[in-house]
């Protein structure tokens, strides 16, 4: 019965697939190449001698192939690899082949092409393009690609195709999105006192909102049910870094915390506290008092109250502005959140973390945010959405560590990261602990673009992120 498992609970027959598809190793790489030379070069005759390129010397490149099942033989393949010296998460597919002896046949050159898109997408890849062969762009079309236009390689007709991959849309839609709807109630309530609510006119939506009739500002924010079990004291730990971060995107000096706590025993709590003090005391600011209950679920959630005589507005960009990024770039992926949370403050001492905290209160800039759940772009999103505009981004220009794929850093929390709008040139951002670059600017169309270095224009989010609208 080649070609067929019997599963032994059923004793029906399940056809074994013809071939796996893997990353190379050793020796398939080197059959994988042969298998290039003779369709690109011995039966195509796209290349004269070989159609090696500087691809195959990278070292990022990834080669997938398709490995017979029976006879351990690769029957085709397919690399990706990044198109800029600083990978900005702009990749290429590229020499798609498949053995004659099983061309047309079980979907092999589907097969091929949907791995090598999962693995782009998994390596954090924000562009993910391929010059096909006219006479395949029908595949790619019905596998998702769309088509950008006519291309010429060695002297052979292609299509410019792209996959598309809504990363950026995706987290905004899960995380800030619903806000609008789920707000509305509150502006009903209050009918004609609305601007009270909400943070206020001017700073509707904002990291934290300005006290009627004095210069305090409060923030609050609530850390994962699921963080808070896992790693209590990284919990309590957050739970102070949000909310200062939140103040510190104001202009606000912190004088004081809040803190609701729950856990299911003394234990988990106990963990939790031991968080947020090591956090009150690096940050140099007080817990004023709170909430604490046992036997529950793991929850916590904090409350800053700062001081601003003049807070900075997350919605008070100009159009052309210039919108700048600064972030600590030191740290590491959180151990159990690679590519989500970047860690840059367990490491630094409570100076340098004050250091920060009061950027933006030196800088005073136009508009401020601090990069939140939504990620950089999702963030820019915000800001630009209280101004009542959209925004444009440079993807070469962001700052971003060394070892984080572009996607994640775009998408991730950063520890400390601050977004500012103010005249290009203008910004006044910066430290010794920090990298600042402007990034893009502030457009009157909505929503966010990416630019690449080639001039083409990806649209990140197509239009407002949370729906509340002008501050």
């Amino acid at each position: 019965m080649t070609g067929f498992d019997v599963p032994v609970l059923t004793g029906s027959p399940r056809r074994t697939a013809p071939w796996t598809v893997r990353r190379a190793e050793g020796a398939e790489l080197e059959a994988y190449r042969r298998l290039r030379r003779t369709g690109f070069v011995d039966e195509q005759h796209l290349f004269a001698g070989s159609d090696r390129d500087d691809v195959d010397d990278d070292p990022r490149a990834v080669v997938l192939v398709a490995v017979a099942t029976e006879t351990g033989a690769v029957v085709g393949g397919v690399r990706l690899a990044p198109l800029t010296e600083r990978d900005i998460g702009w990749w290429a597919g590229s020499r798609l082949v498949v053995d004659g002896t099983v061309r047309g046949t079980a979907g092999l050159g589907a097969r091929l092409v949907e791995e090598a898109c999962l693995v782009a997408e998994a390596s954090g890849v924000l562009r993910f393009d391929a010059a096909v062969q006219d006479r395949y762009a029908g595949l790619f079309t019905r596998l998702g690609w769309t088509d950008h236009g006519p291309a010429s390689i060695a002297g052979a007709p292609h299509r410019r195709m792209r996959w598309p991959i809504d990363r950026i849309r995706a987290l905004a839609e899960r995380t800030k999105a619903p806000l609008a709807a789920l707000l509305d109630p509150f502006g009903a309530a209050w009918g004609s006192a609305a601007a009270a609510s909400l943070g206020g006119q001017g700073f509707v939506g904002d990291d934290g909102a300005p006290v009627p009739g004095s210069d305090l500002v409060a923030a609050c924010d609530a850390i994962l049910p699921a963080m808070v079990q896992r790693d209590p004291e990284w919990a309590g730990w957050c739970g102070v870094l949000v909310n200062v971060n939140d103040l510190a995107a104001m202009g606000a000096a912190p004088v004081g915390l809040l803190d609701a706590v729950a856990g299911p025993d003394l234990a988990t709590v106990q963990r939790v506290i031991r968080g947020l003090r090591s956090a009150a005391e690096a940050w140099d600011v007080p817990v004023l008092g709170g909430h604490t209950q046992l036997g529950v679920a793991a929850s916590l959630a904090v409350t800053a109250l700062g001081r601003a005589a003049q807070p900075v507005p997350g919605g008070g960009g100009r159009r052309h502005d210039a919108l700048s990024l600064t972030a600590d770039l030191s740290g590491g992926w959180r151990p159990g959140a690679q590519g989500v949370q970047w860690d840059s403050t367990s490491s630094r001492s409570g100076e340098e973390l004050r250091v920060m905290g009061r950027m933006v209160r030196d800088a005073v800039p136009r508009a401020a945010k601090d990069v939140s759940m939504a990620g950089v772009v999702g963030t820019a999103g915000m800001l630009a959405e209280a101004a009542g505009l959209g925004a444009d981004i440079e993807v070469a220009a962001v700052p971003a560590p060394a070892d984080a794929a572009t996607g994640d850093w775009l998408t991730c929390f950063p520890g400390f990261g601050m977004l500012t709008a103010d005249a290009p040139g203008a910004s006044r951002m910066g430290s010794p602990l920090t990298t600042t670059a402007e990034i893009g600017r502030l457009t009157a169309a909505p929503g966010v673009r990416l630019t690449w270095p080639d001039g083409e224009t990806t649209t990140a989010l197509p239009g407002p992120v949370t729906g509340l609208g002008h501050a």
